[in-house]
């Protein structure tokens, strides 16, 4: 059973400070985490006292939008306080907008009730609605109800979508329970639509059929997927939603993907845009009722100018009635296990972002800069979430490092479990645009993938979809584009290029994976170092296919070395199922070596070894470990299952000695390797 509104109420009887016994820095602050905290509560009041708690609060995609009643009638309600006069219009009666007249209520509420024929709803399933308004000017508007489930988009007719009254005779019957949290997150994040080898847009029953077996089997826990909500325009990447109920293409092949996902032991976790909405206004929120401000806020503060879209009004009741109960219908409608809020530092600031730089002190997450309505509108969708679903994940897409972020709400936290570490991609893809690796600097790499606030979880990730995207490189493609179509087969000679690049894209990951968080994601494809970009259709190709998939088919092919760093990526993401390093304590390093370009650390019951080197290699090098015992190799690069040389004895044991060494206790030492060689990682 859900929690009631005096569960909630009685989670929240602090008064947001308890997270400075944390991080002491944060008691200068203490007015502005009281402050935070009394907005929340009050909201959590407001609606206990109005709305009979948040469990009916966020249900209210059953009492708004268009709902079948159990005698067959459909009620239609929609918020839309601006306009004067407001009707259903559709198929069913011809578009006529006198047939079904609204009434509207004190708080801006349309409502009609369509009596059922005998039973029978009288909308046909399938069929195309709308609502059509009148505006104080004398205006006859139509939209897309702002609840609507299901929306198509017919392109040879027009881009425009059109609503689709969706009551299937037949519901979707859901087999598989979720399975349980994992501990250790590893996220494979995917876009759906390119997940075909084919240049068109492809299909949830594919991905179910083709993909999710290769996700399972790589070893990844938890699938992030991209692009689901509505949007206008397909090389948004998902990122310009329009119906925030309605989901891409059909309801019940997302619903048979997430159920056969739960089957295979994967959680499933939507990316959920509620940090900005389209402009559109024929098929979006925009001008809704014809005012500049129904869900948004007016004027400037409404837009988003480099996203060239707009922005919500998070302090709005009938606002946050539509963004919490958005998230309530994904978990139960779809079943998804959590979310991947997107664009949360635009939200958390009255900048966006734009063109600031966050040095870490400590006012900029706490003065005018910061959009408190925005700060509380998330901690009530955390506290809400994780209030209903114990076993949900949310993670934040935030580059700020706002002090707080993943803490819980009850100590003055905004309660995501999660952030994604924004600032490792940018800097492996950093020094791969600007420096050699001869010149890289240890001991700031070590510092970018280890700084991270105190009991607050990290995702590591070494590249971000959006440098799979054109105009900018994978990590593959900046190590090895020279040679890719060329010298990727195992029959032509391994080049230095091919070799180097191999090498590095396996160190790459597995020190991201080893020091850069509690958690770790993939973008599908690169796992195994995709061979090309990512391009969707638009005017500047010719409306192309071409580059908008993905090419299993270069894995599948065992003549060519893409299948090394794929069978390296498995064996990295299985090798952490047992030694469970994601949920250990943070590594402690023990050698960043500049000259000899060494990192050692240990974590997870593990002793890792790099050695970044582009020249060099090492014999009877002496590695500090706080660990007495025997020590055998887990996992080593240069394993010619990964495409390496196999110069290093697997079977060799490596006896500790109880000597200092590097402030350790202990020492190993690595001279029964053949060569402790360039580019080679151990652990």
């Amino acid at each position: 059973m859900p929690p009631t509104a005096m569960n909630l109420s009685e989670s929240t009887d602090t008064d947001g400070t308890g997270i400075i016994k944390i991080d002491p820095w944060l008691e200068p602050f203490a007015p502005v985490l009281k402050r935070r905290h009394v907005s929340f509560k009050k909201w959590v009041q407001d609606i206990n006292q109005h709305e009979g708690g948040f469990d009916q609060f966020t249900r209210s995609y059953e009492h708004f939008g268009l709902n079948v009643q159990p005698n067959g009638d459909i009620v239609y309600r929609e918020w839309a306080p601006n306009a004067t006069n407001a009707s259903l219009v559709g198929d069913f009666n011809c578009w006529d907008t006198s047939a079904h007249p609204m009434k509207k209520n004190s708080f801006g509420i349309w409502e009609v009730r369509i009596p059922s024929n005998n039973g029978i709803p009288a909308i046909p399933h399938g069929s195309k609605i709308k609502i059509s308004m009148v505006t104080p000017e004398g205006e006859r508007i139509y939209r897309l109800p702002a609840w609507i489930k299901r929306v198509t988009q017919d392109l040879s007719n027009s881009p425009t979508y059109e609503a689709i009254f969706w009551n299937p005779p037949e519901k979707y019957f859901w087999k598989n329970k979720a399975p349980q949290k994992p501990k250790s997150l590893k996220v494979y994040e995917a876009h759906v639509g390119i997940s075909t080898t084919e240049g068109r847009v492809g299909t949830y029953n594919e991905f179910t059929d083709n993909v999710l077996k290769r996700i399972r089997n790589m070893g990844y826990n938890a699938i992030q997927l991209m692009a689901i909500m509505e949007h206008a325009y397909y090389a948004s990447f998902g990122y310009q939603v329009t119906s925030f109920f309605s989901i891409s293409r059909t309801p019940e092949e997302l619903m048979r993907l997430i159920d056969t996902a739960h089957g295979m032991g994967l959680y499933v976790l939507l990316d959920v845009v509620h940090s900005h909405a389209c402009k559109n206004v024929l098929d979006g929120l925009n001008m809704f009722d014809g005012s500049d401000h129904c869900y948004f806020h007016e004027g400037g503060k409404g837009r988003h100018d480099l996203w060239d879209s707009r922005l919500f009004n998070y302090g709005h009741w009938e606002v946050l009635r539509f963004l919490l109960s958005n998230l309530r219908f994904y978990m139960e409608e779809y079943k998804f296990d959590g979310f991947r809020f997107d664009g949360v530092t635009s939200m958390l600031y009255i900048h966006h972002g734009m063109g600031t730089g966050f040095s870490g002190d400590y006012r900029e997450y706490f003065g005018d800069s910061v959009d408190e309505g925005s700060v509380v509108y998330l901690m009530l969708a955390n506290e809400m979430l994780h209030s209903l679903y114990p076993n949900i994940i949310t993670i934040a897409e935030d580059v700020s490092g706002m002090p707080g972020l993943c803490r819980p709400v009850s100590e003055g936290g905004v309660g995501f479990d999660y952030r994604l570490a924004m600032a490792i991609p940018d800097m492996w893809i950093k020094l791969l645009k600007e420096m050699r690796d001869d010149d890289w600097n240890i001991g700031n790499i070590c510092w970018t993938l280890t700084n991270r606030r105190h009991m607050e979880k990290n995702i590591a990730y070494a590249e971000s979809h959006d440098q799979a995207l054109v105009g900018d490189k994978t990590i593959a493609f900046w190590l090895m584009d020279k040679e890719m179509y060329t010298n990727m087969s195992d029959l032509t000679p391994l080049t230095s290029i091919i070799d180097r690049g191999l090498a590095l894209h396996k160190m790459i990951r597995l020190l991201t994976h080893g020091l850069g968080g509690e958690g770790y994601l993939n973008f599908e494809g690169n796992e195994f170092g995709h061979p090309e970009w990512l391009d969707f259709p638009r005017a500047g190709n010719n409306n192309s296919y071409h580059y908008a998939r993905r090419q299993w088919n270069v894995v599948d092919d065992d003549l060519l070395r893409y299948k090394y760093l794929n069978e390296f990526d498995k064996t990295l993401q299985h090798t952490e199922d047992k030694f469970e390093w994601l949920s250990s304590p943070q590594a402690y390093i023990s050698l960043k070596h500049e000259d000899d370009k060494l990192i050692v650390f240990e974590r997870g019951n593990l002793l890792w070894i790099f050695n970044f080197h582009p020249t060099n290699s090492f014999v009877d090098y002496k590695i500090g470990t706080e660990w007495a015992g025997d020590y055998k190799i887990v996992i080593n690069t240069d394993n010619k299952r990964y495409g390496g040389h196999d110069r290093i004895d697997e079977n060799q044991v490596y006896i500790s000695k109880p000597e200092q060494w590097n402030g350790r206790k202990n020492y190993i030492q690595v001279s029964n390797f053949n060569a402790f060689d360039p580019y080679e990682c151990i652990i």
